[in-house]
């Protein structure tokens, strides 16, 4: 996918040849709004495989994800010149998404499930609970029963096992991207990640 953006006089450059410092996605995405298409078609690279994952798993339909997924990336071109770097630029994008399922939701009359707000505190999280799920998963067999599992979550539980998973974002992240409190999103991840254990015993 290649943006259409006309250029701008002096883009910013960012650096491509080997060994090269990697460039953030805000900068990236600051100099695509400058003009700069090769910095969008970097961007579309990076995230183009999580977040089709994250779109398709929360609506279940592959020729809908699709969908979905192009009105993502072209809300973001549309959106280029209004972008400011004032959280991580995947919050920006996965909020971006969330809003399409959500729309799509509406107009299908799909009622999203609710879940009430956590009563439990100080709920510690490992550094990263669903990257060490996801490493013990090794047969065919096994990332079957975990991709069913996910998918049998509350909508709520799944969404945020999903943002972190796909998207990497932190508890704070995706509390903004679903505007939620921070423990309610703490107490959905807890919730979720002791379903998929209970779910995968004797699989692992």
């Amino acid at each position: 996918m290649t943006s259409s953006a006309a250029a701008s006089p002096a883009p910013r450059a960012l650096p491509d040849y080997p060994g090269a410092p990697v460039s953030s996605d805000e900068d990236l995405m600051l100099s695509f709004a400058d003009g700069d298409a090769g910095a969008f078609d970097r961007l579309y690279a990076r995230h183009r495989g999580p977040l089709f994952r994250y779109i398709q798993r929360q609506c279940g339909s592959r020729p809908v994800a699709e969908e979905l997924f192009q009105d993502v990336w072209m809300s973001l071109i549309g959106a280029r010149e209004r972008y400011q770097p004032q959280s991580k630029f995947t919050t920006y994008l996965y909020t971006l998404a969330r809003h399409r399922v959500i729309d799509h939701a509406r107009r299908q009359n799909v009622r999203a499930e609710v879940d009430s707000a956590a009563t439990e505190d100080q709920i510690e999280l490992a550094p990263d609970p669903v990257a060490d799920l996801a490493r013990s998963v090794e047969a065919t067999r096994q990332v079957s029963r975990l991709l069913a599992l996910v998918e049998s979550l509350p909508a709520a539980q799944r969404e945020v096992i999903l943002l972190r998973a796909e998207g990497d974002l932190s508890l704070d992240e995706m509390a903004r991207v679903t505007a939620s409190e921070r423990e309610t999103v703490k107490s959905r991840l807890r919730y979720a990640l002791d379903k998929l254990r209970r779910g995968m015993e004797g699989y692992l």
